[in-house]
């Protein structure tokens, strides 16, 4: 295996305890911030040392290539993108604290998906429908490295997915911006210029996530090994299932347990080193 080790700046003793934990036979430099250790045995104790360094770590099979993959699943709210879009759409109607809360317990497992997107779209209710616009505009940003990321991808002739339990006013625009090709998100009704406190349709929850990743492996032939997904919430997990390499970002413990890789000290820019 090569292990990947990065982080804002390993040190020399770092990579060098490092390579001792795990057997490595050579280091070599990927870029900045990024390692490759090669020959490497996966040991617990080398994700003991990297958690108390503040180092992101990763055993990658060494015939793993970019190449080979063919499919991207990337979730929107607090992963390609640095904010929960309700959350910012909920402070413009006086009810941050309340709906963030709300997200957060959503995020972490600790309330059913559906039943909590309800309960926050429905403190929305008579919200002027530019307040998406303002959001867009004047607070959303993407994570630093998913440009990076996702130019890489796309120059591998990786298809991209972006799945949100979030809205369509966002995800359709940020399609749009990044040349995506497929998204899947919910979509927030409105009447008269506001927000009616529902959305039309279905849910997209854990479930549905995971459903659009089957569905276009099958539509496209893509085998469960050549699909990378990435997420960090509880509601990523079954899309998470539906790929072969599986990545936590910045991410809420239940899915970083779960996940086969998570990166908590670099930008999305950093999976890329997890096929080097």
């Amino acid at each position: 295996m090569n292990l990947i080790i990065q982080g804002a700046a390993p040190s020399e003793r770092d990579l060098q305890q490092i390579a001792r934990l795990s057997g490595a036979r050579q280091t070599e430099r990927l870029g900045a911030g990024a390692w490759r250790l090669t020959g490497a045995e996966q040991r617990p104790a080398v994700a003991e040392y990297c958690e108390r360094a503040g180092l992101d770590f990763g055993f990658v099979p060494e015939d793993r290539k970019l190449v080979d993959m063919r499919l991207l699943a990337i979730d929107m709210d607090s992963t390609l993108i640095t904010i929960e879009c309700i959350d910012e759409v909920a402070d413009l109607a006086g009810v941050k604290a309340e709906v963030s809360a709300i997200t957060a317990a959503a995020m972490a497992g600790e309330l059913d998906y559906a039943q909590s997107l309800q309960r926050r779209v429905g403190l929305l209710r008579g919200l002027e429908q530019d307040a998406l616009a303002r959001v867009y505009d004047e607070r959303l940003r993407l994570t630093p490295g998913a440009e990076i990321m996702l130019a890489a991808m796309q120059g591998a002739g990786i298809k991209t997915l972006l799945v949100s339990g979030g809205f369509s006013f966002f995800t359709e625009r940020l399609k749009r911006r990044l040349g995506l090709d497929y998204s899947i998100s919910n979509v927030l009704e409105m009447e008269g210029g506001r927000l009616t406190g529902r959305v039309t349709g279905g849910i997209v929850d854990a479930e549905g996530k995971a459903a659009k990743v089957r569905a276009l492996r099958q539509e496209l032939g893509i085998a469960k090994a050549a699909v990378i997904a990435i997420g960090d919430g509880a509601n990523d997990l079954a899309m998470m299932a539906e790929a072969g390499v599986s990545i936590a970002y910045r991410a809420k413990p239940l899915l970083r347990g779960k996940a086969g890789y998570a990166l908590d000290h670099t930008g999305l820019d950093g999976v890329l080193n997890l096929f080097s």
